[in-house]
């Protein structure tokens, strides 16, 4: 199940569409969905959270909290949505391009992805190129 919840006056227009590309990618990368629950919100929401449970006293524009078992996919994935629309200009990509990243990078870490190094950033960022295509 995902779950999609809002806490700014954002809302996804395609959440059926985004569900299903999401499920896609998790069949793909040979794992199964129990729950996600995506939250979008605001910069000082998420930063309360990165502060309170990271211990990163920073803006960030997505945190996942993984509780996954094995192959089977569970997690929180919040995203500010300040945060995207900043981070869209400063790549010159759409807002709706960003966003679908950002929701996927959450989905590609539940499923062993890292991106700490710079050669599991360069493995993260391929996977996510090649999800957004198969969004497109």
């Amino acid at each position: 199940m995902i779950n999609f919840n809002y806490e700014t006056d954002f809302y996804l227009k395609n959440e059926t569409e985004v569900s299903n590309w999401i499920l896609n990618t998790i069949s793909e990368e040979a794992h199964k969905l129990e729950e996600i629950n995506y939250v979008f919100c605001d910069d000082e929401y998420l930063h309360k959270l990165n502060v309170e449970f990271l211990n990163h006293d920073t803006l960030t524009d997505v945190i996942s909290f993984d509780y996954s078992i094995g192959k089977r996919i569970q997690g929180d994935i919040f995203i500010s949505i300040e945060r995207v629309k900043d981070n869209a200009k400063d790549f010159s990509v759409s807002f709706e391009e960003e966003l679908n990243r950002v929701i996927i990078h959450g989905v590609l870490h539940y499923c062993g992805y890292k991106d700490k190094t710079d050669a599991d950033a360069k493995i993260m960022r391929a996977k996510e190129n090649h999800y957004l295509e198969q969004l497109a």
